[in-house]
């Protein structure tokens, strides 16, 4: 049985972006690309109906979400998952000296979204990473515009209770 017609298309042209999404979500890049396959699994069972949608990727992200966060609940969870990135980070400092602050830019990033519940950390991510609307996050998330807007709130007070901290530690060094 082969691909619905248009499936492996979108997923082809997708795949980097579903990755970073996955990656903003999950924390690392192998979780990411699990999270990815395990979605494009599910939608690849409805791509008729999918495909037909006003808005493929919007029903590709609450896929991505909803899973990441049932995968949150569950036990295997805890296993860790080794980090290849120290890896790569050798191997493109000697290429490319600058590629430094993008690693340490990436790390923050991770180190401060890490620090979220998982419910608040998707609705940062689908907000400001995906720049969609409250209506649109409450889609994803399958919760109410006021529920979306309460983890907001906590979330970017979480966030900036956690950039004070860093900023206080790092001797304001930011």
């Amino acid at each position: 049985m082969g691909d619905p017609p248009g499936f492996h298309e979108y997923a082809s042209a997708n795949r980097d972006r579903l990755v970073r999404f996955g990656w903003l979500l999950t924390g690392d890049r192998q979780s990411a690309e699990d999270l990815v396959q395990t979605a494009l699994e599910r939608v690849w069972l409805r791509w008729g109906r999918v495909s037909r949608g006003a808005n493929v990727d919007a029903y590709v992200h609450k896929v991505m979400t909803t899973t990441h966060l049932t995968w949150r609940r569950r036990l295997w969870h805890r296993e860790q998952p080794t980090d290849l990135a120290r890896d790569e980070r050798a191997v493109s400092l000697v290429d490319n000296p600058d590629a430094l602050a993008v690693w340490d830019e990436r790390d923050a990033l991770l180190r401060v979204l890490e620090t979220l519940p998982p419910r608040q950390r998707a609705v940062i991510v689908l907000r400001y990473f995906l720049d969609l609307t409250e209506v649109d996050c409450a889609e994803a998330l399958s919760c109410s515009v006021g529920t979306v807007k309460s983890q907001t709130s906590k979330a970017l007070r979480a966030l900036r209770a956690s950039n004070a901290m860093v900023m206080h530690e790092g001797g304001g060094q930011r």
